[in-house]
């Protein structure tokens, strides 16, 4: 029986015509048929649906493999860069016959090998203000696994234009965390979800927050938040659950701990004194 408090939705993405489930694939996802929240229909929903994952890299990896794997119809990965030995550590789609190839091929070749029912359609290019919207057209979700404040505002901004959810994570030394963006849609109380500057208002000088090249980062934590990541990507295409749309998952590795955070949308600067 389904869970009172976690209901089923009609997906919260747009979802192309669904096609029906081969008797591989039927097979290949029992485990999901047999989830009354997901069942042949969010099968189906997951096999039609189309998502642009922005990175191949720490976060970008375990995304990717497990949208592969949950049978998402078509992923998109956009990455211009190329596979190294100091990736191996944490980015798990790569390996070490791969050092050296665009990121984007060693992905699509290792996707291509857990499920080849699934599409992979490549940029071989940084996702910018330029390339935003031709790379999202036709993707229903976008997920942004990059690892600098200029593309995830970039993410932001195109994906509230284009009206589509952001699945958006981040990872620092031993934390992480994520969250998910429908700023286009009315939260339950009849205000506007939040924005993606409602949580991070300005973009923090640049070398205030220093990457992991400089500071070092656990590998297996990148597992984790990317995990989370495609989970609320799937919990989006299927309708299952409650997305997080104005919570931050927070968590942190070296006390075991996850925390949430609440935001909201922010009121304009001129009523705020009010």
């Amino acid at each position: 029986m389904t869970d009172p408090a976690f209901p089923v939705h009609e997906s919260h993405v747009s979802i192309a015509p669904m096609e029906p489930l081969s008797p591989e694939e039927i097979a290949r996802y029992q485990r999901h048929i047999l989830l009354p929240e997901i069942g042949g229909a969010g099968q189906r929903k997951l096999k039609a649906a189309r998502v642009l994952v922005i990175g191949a890299g720490g976060l970008g990896a375990p995304v990717l493999q497990y949208l592969a794997a949950a049978g998402v119809g078509t992923i998109g990965i956009a990455d211009d860069d190329r596979v190294s030995l100091s990736n191996l550590q944490r980015q798990v789609i790569h390996d070490s016959g791969t050092i050296g190839e665009l990121k984007t091929e060693s992905a699509a070749f290792a996707i291509a090998r857990l499920n080849p029912h699934v599409k992979v359609i490549r940029f071989e290019e940084r996702f910018s203000v330029e390339s935003a919207r031709r790379h999202l057209s036709g993707f229903d979700l976008l997920i942004d696994g990059s690892d600098n404040f200029d593309t995830r505002y970039t993410a932001a901004d195109a994906a509230e234009a284009a009206r589509i959810p952001l699945v958006t994570g981040a990872v620092g030394r031993f934390d992480g965390s994520v969250t998910v963006m429908k700023p286009y849609e009315t939260a339950p109380d009849g205000t506007l979800n939040p924005t993606y500057r409602d949580l991070f208002p300005e973009k923090p000088p640049v070398g205030l927050i220093p990457v992991c090249a400089e500071t070092g980062v656990i590998g297996a934590l990148t597992g984790v938040i990317g995990t989370l990541m495609a989970m609320e990507a799937i919990k989006l295409v299927t309708g299952t659950g409650e997305p997080l749309v104005g919570r931050l998952l927070l968590y942190d590795a070296m006390s075991a701990r996850f925390d949430t955070i609440r935001y909201r949308r922010r009121r304009p600067k001129q009523n705020q004194a009010s």
